[in-house]
């Protein structure tokens, strides 16, 4: 098999650069501590730079046939499937979830290409039957222009590659920039996109400071649309910044999800899945099942078993093939996780297991899966996102109290319930306050569906036939014959 260097220069227009003057910024592995790569730290030269290469390809682009879009989308999924083995061990490197999580990541990256593949050719306008026979009333969606996207450390390859898709298969041009933890895994999709045939200036990616970056692109008059994944503190920023120059927008800020666990669901099934699904990534997901509310009658069942699984789970580096819980991102993630679970634990919460950083790992941002029960609304880990590998666990006498407890957060991104009965799933699925409900499952993201929140989750989809629509502007046009 080709072996191919992992990129880590700047990538604009259809170049690896390093930074004008030469400035770097360091990679650091969180299972070692210890500096891996370093990447550039884009200057405003290179911001310009990168700008005007989008400028320029957009105004091609946009006028390339929606089938030769498509093809091309289609060989960026391919080449990202061919490397896949190669680009997961980067994700494990700089980001450090398990190995079989990044390329499952991976897989989920390209089937955003090959989704958009197809959309690129249904970008659908109408025509409309006015007052008049001799009018003909058009509607037409055409390219929004340059997009700026920004993505965080948590889904290096997944988040950028849903901002990248649809913005290519609509006829835009992008500049993304990853986060400063795990920036060379999007550098592997600019390189896959280039491999591909991706036109020089279509996709750039560009590295360092976020603060400097988003600042100097967002005022930029060459920016039509600007996309975020983040968190809410980030996001209200960012909207400041776009309401300058009256930008289009969409961002998904993160959530606090809960389950609702009712007495007639497969209980132990249910403590394990929700297990498993609130520690993938050390529970460091968007949509993480992360707030757990159980029917009264059949709690000590599923605490029994969420414990056991929680237990079981093999900590260690990414790389080895028998871990299951990986470090965290970055040491800010684990003094937080720290602080939480001393928050929880001084109001009155009750450690099942966990609660700390495992025995023999001197260096690394480890920290042990973690069980809370009694936990109340008054605890931070009730109300702040907790993008970390503890559970809290609560309970509910019954549908309302269920609801209304699940539904007391600012956040509005994804819920989960577990029920045999199918008024429960439905009336639960409409009730409660989120943009994306499983029920029975917690494995609800794909390519194909729409992926977004409410409230302070944000606002705009990612995914599915909607996604595209946010790199569409609607032009109406009237023609007297």
């Amino acid at each position: 098999m080709t072996q191919h260097p992992v990129p880590h220069d700047l990538y604009i227009g259809g170049s690896w650069l390093p930074a004008s003057d030469g400035g770097r910024f360091d990679v650091i592995n969180p299972a070692t501590e210890e500096g891996i790569d370093s990447v550039p730290m884009a200057t405003a030269a290179d911001l310009d730079h990168a700008l005007a290469a989008a400028d320029d390809a957009w105004r091609k682009w946009r006028e390339v046939d929606a089938w030769t879009r498509s093809a091309a989308l289609r060989r960026v999924a391919q080449v990202v499937r061919e490397r896949a083995d190669a680009i997961a061990g980067v994700v494990t490197e700089e980001q450090g979830k398990p190995l079989v999580e990044a390329r499952g990541e991976i897989g989920a990256a390209a089937d955003q290409f090959d989704w958009y593949a197809d959309e690129a050719r249904r970008i659908y306008g109408r025509v409309i039957d006015g007052h008049s026979t001799a009018h003909r009333l058009l509607v037409l969606q055409q390219p929004i222009g340059p997009v700026a996207a920004f993505t965080p450390w948590n889904f290096p390859a997944l988040l950028p590659a849903r901002k990248l898709a649809p913005a290519i298969a609509a006829g835009c041009s992008i500049i993304l920039k990853p986060a400063e933890e795990a920036p060379r895994t999007a550098l592997c999709l600019a390189a896959a996109c280039h491999e591909a045939g991706i036109p020089a200036g279509v996709v750039n990616v560009v590295t360092g400071d976020p603060a400097q970056i988003s600042r100097h692109l967002i005022a930029s008059s060459v920016i039509r649309k600007v996309s975020l994944t983040g968190s809410v503190a980030v996001g209200q920023e960012i909207l400041k910044r776009c309401a300058d120059g009256i930008k289009s927008v969409s961002m998904e800020l993160g959530g606090h999800s809960p389950v609702l666990v009712f007495e007639d669901a497969e209980v132990e099934a249910a403590a394990e899945l929700a297990a498993r699904g609130k520690f993938r990534n050390n529970g460091q997901v968007c949509i993480a099942a992360s707030r757990f509310f159980v029917q009264e009658s059949i709690a000590k069942r599923f605490v029994d078993r969420f414990v056991e699984v929680a237990k079981a789970l093999q900590i260690g580096d990414g790389r080895e093939a028998s871990t299951e819980i990986g470090p965290l991102a970055n040491r800010r993630r684990l003094q937080t996780t720290e602080s939480l679970v001393q928050d929880a634990c001084a109001k009155g919460a009750v450690l099942c297991c966990g609660g700390r950083r495992p025995p023999g790992f001197a260096r690394g941002f480890y920290f042990e899966p973690t069980v809370l029960t009694h936990v109340n609304a008054s605890m931070r880990i009730m109300s702040e996102e907790p993008f970390c590998p503890v559970a809290p666990i609560a309970t509910f006498a019954n549908f309302d109290d269920a609801i209304e407890q699940a539904n007391a957060t600012e956040y509005g991104l994804a819920g989960y319930v577990f029920t045999q009965n199918t008024r429960t799933a439905f009336l639960a699925a409409e009730r409660l306050d989120v943009g994306m409900v499983g029920v029975n499952d917690l494995a609800i993201a794909a390519a194909e569906i729409p992926f977004g929140g409410v409230k302070r989750s944000g606002f705009g989809r990612e995914g599915g036939a909607e996604g595209i629509e946010w790199y569409t502007v609607t032009k109406y046009v009237k023609i007297r014959l």
